[in-house]
């Protein structure tokens, strides 16, 4: 990945700061903080151990209306805790342009974890969500392209029920986000 994001060095918000700010769904998102634990003691040495390193950053593109959001930056604020990495969010209406160097499938899709090196020079991303619960949109846009069509509406609920259906009922796609960004950061 050759993108370099320096220029949004600093002007995101502590995760922290996006927290207290929060104006929508704070008590899900703290529930889901709340329900968090590490799948296994290497997992949370695994993370641990990149305290070791100086050289990373994270941005986050988020905001506090988004049930992927909601459900997966908690996941991902608690496996980077220990790790040291510098983290910012950048609320996604405040970084339109930035949002849009980021689509997911050509849309806005929320929230994007983008792991950088001190110079921003992009070296891995992770999101917007889980890869099996995303398999779900990924198979609805190959089958509905058209946002015109008479069922497109019928069909991205029916595709959201299913996603919803993919997270499960509790926290037990949180391992499943750690091992995907395990394997992300294992692989930088």
């Amino acid at each position: 990945m050759s993108t370099n994001v320096s220029h949004k060095f600093r002007t995101g918000i502590k995760p922290q700061a996006f927290v207290d700010g929060m104006t929508k769904n704070q008590e899900a998102f703290q529930g889901w903080k709340e329900s968090f634990s590490w799948p296994s003691e290497e997992d949370r040495a695994f993370f641990a151990s990149l305290a070791n390193r100086d050289d990373l950053r994270c941005l986050i593109l988020a905001a506090d209306w988004c049930g992927d959001v909601v459900r997966n930056v908690p996941v991902v604020l608690e496996t980077l805790k220990d790790t040291e990495i510098p983290t910012e969010i950048l609320i996604m209406e405040d970084h339109l342009e930035f949002m849009d160097e980021n689509l997911t499938m050509g849309g806005r899709s929320i929230p994007v974890v983008i792991f950088a090196d001190t110079g921003g020079h992009v070296l891995a991303k992770w999101g917007p969500r889980p890869k099996h619960v995303q398999d779900v949109m990924i198979a609805f846009k190959q089958k509905n392209p058209d946002r015109t069509a008479p069922d497109y509406d019928e069909n991205i609920k029916a595709a959201r029920a299913e996603m919803l259906q993919q997270y499960g009922e509790g926290p037990g796609y949180q391992a499943v986000i750690v091992k995907e960004l395990r394997d992300l950061l294992s692989s930088i």
